[in-house]
């Protein structure tokens, strides 16, 4: 079934339209607040941005991802989900409120960060408490094209509220109380889907009530002991564990194009004009989201002709060859083209592990294996940012890097490969 007719026939639903619409308001909110700590960290004129600085960024996006991913089942299960649907995007909305107020005060970059970071963490509970609610207002004969649209949808949503973002931009300026008013809008917006989900019965999305469920203090213990049986598992799962760690490379050597990109446009391409470079990153940004769409209408006739295993092998490695002659020569052409690439390649990666997992994992280990994946997802991009870091030159010319996003797509690929086809001669013997 193709994405708009899957689209088609959940959208019959009353209750998900209304949790549907739900996500859609927040995660466009969520762009416009993503690219005001994108504008504040990389392109605010008052700043010199370095691979440090991107580092920090990027680290403040998604570290509460990373760290708080595992653990937040353990509370949504106990607490109304739609009641978490309602008042997360209130708290939100005043932490915004407080960061736009120290944006506009000029205080201190880690004091604003940490005000961030708390906005990322309500955020964190919000998204989680939406995929746990999905199951309660869609027939199961329909959650599988409802899990195929409304991530899509939602970080279609995301990408329009950057937009939106970059023209409130050019409405508010991009002094500190420009930024200000971007997060101001930001929570606003957010608190708007509250609304949206009040309109949900508050015992519709549950969580059903179990006496037999752990308390909360055990259960957060049993997260990491849960974790690591995940990871026991996996090991013997290698299809499904070579594909989640080729998505893993994606998003580690993508996390260091998005550093190079942002330095190049900051210093090599623009001279320091922030207000070039923010151009120059959002045409980049653009060209990837296309590229993600692209993949999620051509990855399911890839996998149908040639399998998942070679539709892996094929997007890595032509990402690694493709981005390379891209990037290398160091013109301002050459980075959009390789944003569409890479999200093509990326998304496609994506989906072939999520198929993977979904088939190959228990379903008793399915949400640990998942809880794995969304820590890896996160936390291989910091990382290469923090490779960057160490790596990239003030002007962010660096042959290094290119060389290293050039050669590790294909080596992922080749792992990739090899655990596979061991996976399929052990299974054979």
């Amino acid at each position: 079934m193709s994405f708009v007719a899957d689209l088609r026939v959940v959208l019959q639903g009353r209750d998900f339209r209304r949790l549907f619409r739900t996500r859609l308001v927040s995660q466009f909110s969520d762009g416009i607040f993503q690219f005001g700590v994108t504008n504040f960290a990389f392109f605010s004129p008052e700043k010199q941005t370095t691979a440090l600085a991107v580092a920090a960024g990027l680290a403040v996006l998604f570290l509460p991802y990373s760290v708080l991913g595992p653990f937040v089942g353990v509370f949504i299960d106990r607490w109304s989900r739609r009641q978490i649907l309602v008042v997360a995007p209130f708290v939100r909305g005043g932490l915004l409120l407080v960061a736009a107020a120290l944006v506009a005060s000029d205080v201190p970059d880690p004091v604003f960060y940490a005000a961030a970071l708390g906005v990322l963490g309500v955020n964190r509970f919000f998204l989680a408490a939406l995929g746990a609610s999905l199951p309660h207002v869609v027939p199961a004969d329909r959650l599988m094209a409802a899990n195929a649209v409304t991530p899509t949808c939602g970080t279609v949503a995301t990408f329009v509220g950057v937009g939106a973002g970059f023209l409130l931009r050019e409405v508010f300026g991009d002094t500190d109380q420009g930024i200000g008013l971007l997060l101001v809008v930001s929570g606003v917006m957010f608190g708007t889907s509250a609304l949206v989900a009040r309109t949900m019965d508050r015992a519709l999305l549950g969580p059903s009530y179990d006496p037999d469920r752990p308390q909360a203090r055990d259960a957060l213990r049993n997260v990491v002991v849960g974790l690591i049986d995940g990871a026991r598992h996996l090991a013997h799962r290698r299809d499904a564990a070579a594909t989640m760690g080729a998505m893993a490379a994606h998003r580690f050597l993508y996390g260091m194009a998005t550093a190079l990109g942002i330095i190049l446009y900051r210093y090599y391409f623009t001279d320091g004009d922030p207000d070039a470079a923010l151009r120059g990153i959002g045409l980049v940004v653009a060209t990837s989201g296309f590229g993600y769409f692209l993949a999620v209408i051509i990855t399911p006739y890839a996998t149908e002709r040639f399998g998942i295993g070679t539709w892996v092998v094929i997007a890595l490695s032509s990402a690694g060859v493709l981005a390379g002659a891209l990037v290398l020569p160091f013109q301002t052409w050459g980075l959009p083209i390789a944003g569409f690439v890479l999200g093509v390649a990326g998304q496609s990666v994506k989906i072939c592990a999520d198929t993977t997992v979904q088939r190959d994992v228990e379903d008793a280990y399915l949400g640990r294996a998942f809880s794995l994946y969304d820590m890896l997802f996160n936390g291989m991009y910091v990382l290469a940012a923090a490779l960057s870091a160490a790596i990239l030159p003030p002007n962010g010319k660096s042959y290094l890097a290119v060389v290293i996003i050039t050669v590790g797509y294909p080596v992922a690929a080749l792992v990739y490969r090899m655990v596979t086809t061991s996976s399929s001669r052990s299974q054979v013997v």
